[in-house]
């Protein structure tokens, strides 16, 4: 089951207190039982929400305004923690009804639907689609490391004749005197048989103490980031307070794209040793994301201003200081990479794999995790536009999956009980909310998309000519 191989990958991240192994545990809805304390419980939620979407942020504020963006970005947090609330509440009171441990979002959604007679006969489509968004959403998440490793990379090497050990600011804070290298999307192939020798990893396990230094250096990036934006701040600051109406799409798909963690939530839940303190996790978790996400966002546009990039990362100077952070960000995005596919690679992988005969199980299991790497490399090669890529996964499936189909969810489980009106009209509100954002931020990002490539085409043909 999902939930399983969720904890799973999350095992191999923060042990759990010694005790039996997971397949053994009981699973009551009760406290007292082996499971992860409040701490790695909030360490995991953390970890699970924080990653490159932070460092779109800065750009997504740009395009909201300096006024409200940080306003929209405190909004979109107070509905996705309420969404994710209501996540674990259906979970609580279907699991109770279908005497079951614990269920998983897809389960938790076709359980729902089976409480509504006209859907009952389709409710494991509700399963499926639930599985569908999670696989877009992950994979999308690895498109995303493929265009942020290349763009980073890239620009170290480009800048590395030019590297000083002066990390002073300038206009556009980025070295004038670069030498050209080749084109984001080699170095995306260069990676790729990296990448995939990663996710052949067998057992997550394997992949701990790599895992724990890369959370060790990420959070020293993150620190250094925070000092150079906090100490860069030009003065006056005559940015815009609000954003242009076009552009506010982006801005909502980059947010909900750093906003949505709501696929751990439970599974995070199901292996807590006291479950009814998740909710003081949850709201303390998210309080800290909140507040990181807005503080950088409104920081790092301040500092960079019009000159922003798709990652703050790339307006960092090019001294060697910076230049380290920029590799070592790199280096926890690799490992994480792996993290993320595991979902994806779960839900496909094993049912095609019990197809085949034993002999040929690890053939095809190796086989089929080589064909989605390179699927999601393809992906980022089409697409090489770090902002526009993160703007048009979260718009896409983060949209569906942390603000359409909670408030659904709730009302389908609660239909034969009563929800009163206002409710309803709230949970029609933000699922409507989320139907917009998903129309416009996808509608905008895929014509942003065109529109720069045809643009890259032009002057590709201009200067063909000139030569």
């Amino acid at each position: 089951q999902r939930t399983r191989r969720l904890t799973l990958s999350m095992d191999a991240l923060c042990p759990s207190p010694p005790g039996p192994s997971r397949p053994q545990r009981n699973y009551e809805r009760i406290g007292g039982r082996t499971g992860t304390s409040f701490c790695q419980t909030l360490i995991h939620l953390l970890k699970g929400n924080i990653g490159t979407g932070l460092l779109g942020l800065p750009l997504a504020v740009k395009n909201a305004g300096l006024v409200l963006g940080p306003v929209s970005l405190l909004c979109m947090g107070i509905v996705a923690v309420h969404c994710m609330r209501l996540l674990v509440k259906c979970s609580h009171h279907l699991s109770a009804k279908v005497n079951r441990p614990s269920l998983s979002y897809g389960e938790a959604m076709q359980y729902g639907m089976e409480n509504v007679s006209w859907l009952r006969r389709h409710s494991h489509w509700g399963k499926r689609t639930v599985d569908l968004f999670l696989i877009i959403t992950q994979l999308g998440f690895c498109c995303v490391y493929f265009v942020f490793l290349s763009d980073n990379v890239k620009q170290v090497v480009e800048a590395a004749n030019a590297t000083t050990f002066s990390c002073q600011i300038n206009n556009t804070n980025q070295t004038q005197i670069l030498v050209p290298s080749f084109d984001s999307r080699l170095y995306m192939l260069c990676f790729l048989p990296a990448v995939i020798l990663l996710v052949f990893t067998p057992n997550l396990k394997y992949l701990a103490p790599l895992s724990l230094v890369a959370n060790l250096v990420m959070t020293a990036s993150l620190i250094l980031i925070y000092f150079y934006s906090l100490t860069n701040i030009p003065h006056p600051i005559n940015l815009p307070k609000v954003g242009r109406a076009k552009d506010y799409p982006l801005f909502f798909g980059t947010a909900i794209f750093a906003f949505e963690g709501i696929g751990v939530v439970l599974p995070l839940e199901n292996k807590m040793q006291r479950p009814q303190k998740f909710t003081l996790v949850l709201y303390v978790g998210m309080g800290i994301v909140t507040f990181l996400y807005i503080s950088l966002g409104t920081i790092g546009y301040m500092c960079f201003g019009e000159h922003i990039g798709g990652s703050i990362t790339l307006n960092l100077p090019n001294c060697w200081t910076y230049q380290a952070v920029k590799l070592l960000y790199c280096f926890g995005i690799f490992i994480t990479f792996a993290l993320q596919f595991y979902v994806p690679a779960e839900i496909l992988i094993p049912p095609v794999v019990a197809r085949v005969s034993e002999r040929w199980e690890i053939a095809v299991d190796l086989l089929l995790r080589t064909v989605l790497v390179i699927f999601t490399c393809a992906l980022a090669i089409l697409i090489p536009e770090l902002d526009l890529v993160i703007s048009l996964v979260g718009s896409v499936s983060s949209s569906f999956l942390a603000l359409i189909f909670p408030p659904i969810l709730q009302i389908v489980t609660f239909h034969t009980e009563g929800l009163s009106p206002l409710v309803t009209a709230k949970n029609a509100v933000i699922s409507l909310i989320g139907l917009i954002g998903f129309l416009a931020g996808t509608y905008i990002a895929i014509e942003q998309i065109i529109a720069r490539n045809s643009l890259k085409h032009e002057e590709t043909f201009s200067s063909y000519m000139v030569q």
